[in-house]
């Protein structure tokens, strides 16, 4: 009788650690909350028994990740090496963040590079005009895909079929009135936003906030990432997103196709 070969999902069932697997999970429940958590909440956030909890959290303790007193505990400041490890290491933020500064210092307006992860967009980079107050979408800050600028010009690499059931899997939660939610009609935006190369969002992310965004392709094409720029719905009106925003995120995005590998 022939051997049988080991799929791929068996061996990296057998190479996965699940003890490192809940450690990460307990840090990412840190942030659920304003300030220090219980060990507690922090089982609970985790799907953990308090007694594993525990011992995750004095482990990670002892790296220095997070602090505590046995009842309460925090993340420390230590733990931003693991981003700054992220951000240094990342072609993209490397290749776009001096585009970005570009970009947002001819506008006079914020601009921010997102990747897709999962169902959610993550910003990566952002750059603001030195008079402008940095507000709003922070480096780490996530959003549904499904319902932002830059999620739908990433969802627009999908062909059709592919979208549609990407869409109809997702979680589609409205986060303002105006959040389209139907996946049917999210599929005819998306379309429609890959055939003209951008997509414009309006209060459907942020409640009086706007935004205009384009897919960022790689040397073959390859969607890898979206630029976008945004403002209130009283200062700019949606037609000066598209008439002086528009080209310069074009620009930008076709100035590093070829760097990107």
């Amino acid at each position: 009788m022939p051997k049988l070969k080991r799929s791929d999902n068996d061996e990296r069932a057998t190479d996965f650690v699940e003890a490192l697997d809940r450690g990460l999970r307990l840090l990412q429940c840190f942030g659920t909350t304003a300030g220090p958590m219980t060990l507690s909440d922090l089982a609970r956030a985790a799907d953990l028994p308090r007694a594993t909890a525990r011992r995750m959290l004095f482990t990670l303790q002892r790296g220095g990740y997070v602090s505590g007193d046995g009842k309460l505990f925090s993340l420390t400041p230590h733990v931003l090496t693991l981003a700054a490890s992220y951000l240094r290491s990342n072609q993209l933020v490397a290749v776009l963040q001096p585009v970005l500064d570009r970009v947002a210092t001819a506008a006079q307006e914020i601009s921010s590079l997102a990747v897709l992860d999962g169902d959610e967009v993550v910003f990566v980079a952002r750059s603001s005009p030195a008079r402008m107050f940095s507000g709003g979408l922070e480096i780490g800050y996530r959003l549904p895909a499904f319902c932002t600028s830059v999620g739908r010009a990433m969802l627009g690499q999908l062909d059709d079929a592919d979208l549609a059931a990407r869409l109809k899997a997702m979680t589609r939660e409205a986060l303002t009135p105006q959040t389209q939610t139907d996946p049917k009609a999210l599929l005819s935006r998306i379309a429609a936003d890959r055939a003209q190369g951008y997509s414009l969002v309006d209060r459907e992310a942020e409640p009086h906030f706007r935004s205009i965004s384009v897919p960022v392709r790689r040397y073959d094409n390859v969607i890898v990432a979206a630029i976008n720029m945004g403002a209130h719905v009283d200062r700019v009106p949606a037609q000066e997103l598209i008439e002086r925003f528009l080209p310069l995120l074009r620009d930008a995005a076709e100035s590093v196709r070829s760097q990107l590998l």
